[in-house]
């Protein structure tokens, strides 16, 4: 995988699910490191198709954008997901955003952060 880099944080857009604590940990930890980003609500705005799809491009595969440990996710069944098509994962994922990883944070189609690992974060971020 590429390395990110952040030029610059006056894009940065943070898709959250409030109910979710590391959105919680992770929207803390950009507060505390004084990072400038957009809050919005994965359910009510996800990302773009075209989003999802330049991110597992950069991570180099799909699966790096799913939120296994959801109940959406064990309802469908890995080898159902493991079967769709790429236009019907992304579909899925656009129709389901429950289904996306988060938190899921973009600044263009080359920077993206999936999931929140401080180190990683720290790492791109500052």
């Amino acid at each position: 995988m590429g390395k990110l880099i952040f030029l610059g944080f006056e894009n940065l857009k943070l898709f959250n699910y409030s109910s979710c604590s590391t959105c919680r940990r992770a929207i803390k930890w950009l507060k505390n490191n004084d990072i400038t980003f957009e809050l919005i609500d994965l359910l009510k705005s996800p990302p773009s198709k075209e989003m999802l799809i330049s991110a597992s491009e950069l991570y180099g595969d799909r699966k790096y954008l799913i939120n296994t440990s959801g109940f959406i996710y064990r309802s469908i069944g890995s080898d159902a997901v493991k079967k769709m098509s790429d236009n019907e994962f992304f579909e899925q994922l656009f129709i389901e955003p429950r289904l996306i990883k988060r938190p899921f944070l973009y600044k263009s189609n080359k920077c993206f952060l999936v999931g929140f690992k401080e180190e990683k974060w720290a790492e791109k971020l500052l």
